[in-house]
């Protein structure tokens, strides 16, 4: 991990490299679809006001990473969006990304974290199970046609 990576929360002034971040990796493996539009074009409206957080990765004040946590129903909170530019990945910042989404998870009370993926993405499956999330049967309703992964974290669990 590098020390000149910072951890913010959302900041409106960043809300464009949340989509550039996010639509440049979901474009590169062929998975941007339309149900990610309302979360890329209006990260405010749809993350941030019901009760979520985005979280960006910063060196020398340039945004290099972001992840968000979607509130949803009961007391469950969705990991979303999480990307690293190219030029700085293998350097834990999808780790700390990660982490600071748990701890915010932890904080607004949630009780579980849930995540849909795709098997095409095996560096961040790979991340999410070292991390403690467990794979389960896909959801019979998801978003997105090309999830094929749902995993979850206990956060009732001490050790997660």
């Amino acid at each position: 991990m590098s020390d000149s990576i910072h951890i913010i929360p959302f900041d409106e002034r960043y809300a464009r490299d949340f989509s550039r971040l996010n639509r440049d990796w979901l474009e590169g493996f062929g998975l941007l679809e339309n149900a990610d539009a309302k979360h890329l074009d209006s990260p405010y409206d749809s993350i941030i006001a019901p009760g979520g957080q985005i979280f960006f990765a910063l060196e020398n004040a340039c945004v290099v990473g972001t992840c968000a946590v979607i509130r949803r129903e009961n007391r469950w909170v969705e990991i979303a969006k999480l990307a690293v530019s190219p030029a700085v990945q293998r350097r834990g910042i999808a780790r700390m990304l990660v982490k600071a989404a748990v701890k915010f998870s932890r904080r607004i009370g949630a009780s579980k974290i849930i995540l849909v993926s795709s098997s095409k993405l095996h560096s961040a499956l790979r991340l999410y199970e070292s991390m403690g999330f467990v794979h389960e049967p896909l959801p019979e309703k998801l978003d997105y046609a090309s999830a094929d992964v749902y995993m979850e974290l206990d956060l009732t669990d001490s050790y997660s």
